[in-house]
C-alpha cells in the first residue's frame, strides 16, 4: 500500500468530498472549509480545510460564528499533515479545546490477516432494531466510561431512515453483550470506516475486538470496499497493526462549546 497516495485519496474523498453522515445532516464548502451542519443529536463540524497564515483565523471565527448562531457545540477535526502548521494553535486561542489525539490507520482488505476466529462461546450479531441499538449504547458506555446518548440517537435515526449507511453488531457470549462496534461504508468511494469497538473490561485481551473487526472486514469487502479506515486510540493502534493496519497521520478532535 503506497501511504501517501492513500491518504491522498482519504483527504480526496473523505474529507473534500464528503457526504452527510445522518438524517438531517448537510456538508457544505464555505472558502477553505468543508463543514457538516447536522440535528442537535447529530456529528457537527469542519471535516477539510485548505488553509494559510493568511486566512486561517477568519475562517476558524467564521465557523464559530456558523455553529454558534445554531447553539452547536462542533468539532474541527484536526489531522497531522493539515496546514499552516500552528492550525491547533490558532484553533486552542479561539476557545476550542483538544481532545486525545487518535492515529489515522487505514488497512487494504485484501492484504489484513483475518484469519482471527470468534472466540469460544462468543457470537457476533447483526443489529436492526431498537433493542440492538441500546445494547450497542450499553457497551459504549460501559467499555469506554462515555455517555452514550448522542450515539443511540444517532444510531437509531440511521437504523430508520438509511439502514444502508450503517452496520452495528454487537459480540454476545450467551445473551449477555461483551462487545460491539459499528461500521459506516461510503458509497462511490474504497473506502469504509471503522468506528466504535469497544469491550467490556472483563472481557478484554480475549479476542473479541480482533474478532469484530474480522467480521466489519468481510462485510465492507462483499461490498466491494478496498480500504478499511480507523481513528484508533493508543489501545486498539497496537492490535490494529497486529493485523496489517499502517499509520497514516495524527488526529485530533478540537471542541468548541458555545456560551449557554
Amino acid at each position: 500500500m503506497d501511504h501517501a497516495s492513500v491518504l491522498a485519496l482519504f483527504d480526496r474523498d473523505l474529507r473534500e468530498g464528503a457526504r452527510p453522515d445522518g438524517p438531517g445532516a448537510r456538508v457544505e464548502r464555505t472558502g477553505g472549509v468543508v463543514r457538516q451542519t447536522a440535528p442537535e443529536h447529530g456529528w457537527n463540524g469542519v471535516l477539510w480545510s485548505a488553509l494559510d497564515e493568511t486566512d486561517a483565523d477568519a475562517a476558524i471565527a467564521e465557523q464559530v460564528a456558523h455553529f454558534t448562531a445554531l447553539g452547536r457545540e462542533f468539532e474541527w477535526k484536526l489531522y497531522g499533515h493539515d496546514r499552516p502548521a500552528d492550525l491547533g494553535q490558532r484553533l486552542a486561542a479561539a476557545g476550542f479545546a483538544p481532545e486525545p489525539e487518535e492515529t489515522l490507520m487505514v488497512g487494504e482488505i485484501t492484504d489484513l490477516r483475518l484469519d482471527t476466529g470468534t472466540p469460544e462461546g462468543v457470537r457476533v450479531v447483526p443489529v436492526t432494531d431498537r433493542a440492538g441499538a441500546e445494547l450497542v449504547a450499553d457497551v459504549h458506555e460501559k467499555a469506554f466510561g462515555a455517555d452514550a446518548s448522542r450515539l443511540r440517537r444517532q444510531l437509531l435515526a440511521r437504523l430508520s431512515v438509511d439502514p444502508g449507511t450503517v452496520v452495528a453488531v454487537v459480540a454476545l457470549a450467551g445473551g449477555e453483550p461483551v462487545g460491539a462496534a459499528r461500521m459506516e461504508p461510503v458509497p462511490g468511494t474504497p473506502f469504509t470506516g471503522l468506528w466504535g469497538g469497544g469491550t467490556m473490561p472483563a472481557w478484554r485481551g480475549r479476542g473479541i475486538y480482533r474478532a469484530l473487526v474480522a467480521h466489519r472486514a468481510r462485510v465492507a469487502a462483499d461490498r466491494g470496499h478496498r480500504y478499511l479506515q480507523v481513528d484508533a486510540s493508543d489501545r486498539s493502534r497496537p492490535v490494529l497493526e497486529r493485523l496489517g493496519f499502517a499509520p497514516l497521520t495524527t488526529t485530533t478532535p478540537y471542541v468548541y462549546v458555545p456560551a449557554r
